[in-house]
C-alpha cells in the first residue's frame, strides 16, 4: 500500500480542482515548493513489509531549513534507504528520524541540500470546519499536484490497524495521490498531513471520496521528543496485533501480527471481539480506548470473544509495537 496508488487510475487533477493563485492571501508557488517527493524502501523481513509492502512512494513538506521533513509514518517506517525529489526535480538522500504510532507522523531528515523553502507549521489549534485550504502531494507535473478543498469535518477516526485519533481533518474533494501530501491553511501554513482517503456515501446515497488528514496541531507538543529520541518519551501503549474492522456483527479480526500478542493468545482471523476486561466494545474507537486505558505496554488483558458461536475469555499480554519494529537511526 502506497499513498499514490489511485494516481495510477487518475494522474491528473482536473483543472478545475487546482488552486488558483490570485484566491490566496499567500505565496502559492512558495507554499508548494516546500513539498517533495519520498521514495523509500524497506528490508523484506521488516515487521511492516507484509502488511505495507518493501517500495513506498509519496510526499512529504519540508518544515525546517536544515532539510527537516514531515510526512506520514507509514511511507518511511523501517525504511533501509530514502530519496527525496524536491519540485525543481534535485535529488538527494534522507533517512528516517522519527515515527509516532498515536499520531502517525514520521519525519524525515535531508542528507544533503534541498534548495527548497521550508513551510511553516500552523498554529497549535486545527482549523475549523468550512476553512478553505489546499491539499498538495510532490508535483506530478509542471503545475504541481495541488487540489483546492476544504475541511468538511473534524471528527474521531478510528484504524484498523489499533490507531485512533480524536479529532482528525477530513477533507473533500479528495487528492489521488494522499499519502504524506501537505494540507495547506488559509494562511499559508501546513496545518495537516494526507494518511487515508476514505468513501462516504452522501444523503442521496453517492459515493464522495474525502480525504483523512492528521492536524499538524498534535505535532507541536511531541516535536521536541520526536527529535530527541526517534518517538515519544513515555511509556508505550499497550498493543495487541490485531487489525479489526467494524462491521455490522460487530468487531471483526481480519488478521492478525505473525507472532505478535494476539496470535500467541489464540486469537484468529474471523473471530468476533466483545470487549475488554469486562468492559463492552461495540466499536473500533471504543476497543482502542478501553484497550489503552488498562496501562503501558506489557499489562495483561483478558479479551472477550466469540467464535463459531462459542464464547471465548483469552488472556493477552499486551506489547510496545515498536519492539517488533527496525527502528529510526539517531543522527
Amino acid at each position: 500500500m502506497t499513498g499514490r496508488q489511485m494516481a495510477e487510475d487518475d494522474p491528473s487533477i482536473p483543472q478545475e480542482l487546482r488552486p488558483d493563485p490570485a484566491d490566496y492571501s499567500f505565496d502559492l508557488a512558495a507554499a508548494l515548493g516546500a513539498v517533495v517527493a519520498l521514495k523509500s524502501r524497506v528490508p523484506a523481513d521488516a515487521f511492516s513489509a507484509r502488511t505495507l509492502g518493501t517500495e513506498r512512494e509519496g510526499s512529504g513538506v519540508i518544515i525546517r531549513a536544515d532539510g527537516l521533513i514531515l510526512t506520514i509514518g507509514y511511507l518511511v517506517s523501517e525504511a533501509e534507504s530514502i530519496w527525496i525529489t524536491t519540485t525543481t526535480g534535485r535529488v538527494v538522500p534522507g533517512h528516517a528520524l522519527a515515527y509516532d504510532f498515536e499520531t502517525g507522523f514520521g519525519l524525515v531528515q535531508a542528507l544533503g541540500r534541498l534548495e527548497a523553502p521550508a513551510l511553516e507549521l500552523g498554529p497549535p489549534e486545527a482549523p475549523e470546519t468550512g476553512a478553505q485550504t489546499v491539499l498538495a502531494a510532490a508535483a506530478q507535473d509542471e503545475e504541481g499536484g495541488a487540489l483546492a478543498c476544504s475541511v468538511v469535518a473534524k471528527e474521531p477516526f478510528a484504524g484498523y490497524w489499533e490507531y485512533l485519533l480524536e479529532e482528525a481533518l477530513f477533507t473533500s474533494p479528495a487528492h489521488p495521490s494522499w499519502g504524506g501530501a501537505a494540507l495547506i491553511g488559509p494562511e499559508g501554513k501546513l496545518v495537516g498531513i494526507g494518511s487515508l482517503v476514505l468513501q462516504h456515501r452522501d444523503k442521496r446515497g453517492r459515493r464522495v471520496d474525502l480525504n483523512m488528514c492528521v492536524p499538524v496541531s498534535l505535532l507541536h507538543p511531541i516535536m521536541g521528543d520526536l527529535l530527541s529520541y526517534g518517538r515519544v518519551n513515555k511509556p508505550a501503549r499497550p498493543w495487541l496485533g490485531i487489525y479489526a474492522a467494524d462491521q455490522d456483527e460487530g468487531i471483526v479480526v481480519a488478521s492478525v501480527a505473525a507472532k505478535g500478542p494476539a496470535e500467541r493468545a489464540g486469537l484468529r482471523a474471523g473471530d468476533r471481539i466483545l470487549g475488554i476486561d469486562g468492559a463492552e466494545a461495540t466499536d473500533l474507537a471504543g476497543l482502542w480506548r478501553t484497550l489503552w486505558s488498562r496501562g503501558a505496554a506489557g499489562v495483561k488483558v483478558m479479551v472477550a470473544a466469540e467464535r463459531d458461536g462459542r464464547r471465548l475469555s483469552l488472556p493477552v499480554v499486551s506489547a510496545d509495537r515498536a519492539s517488533f519494529m527496525k527502528a529510526p537511526r539517531l543522527h
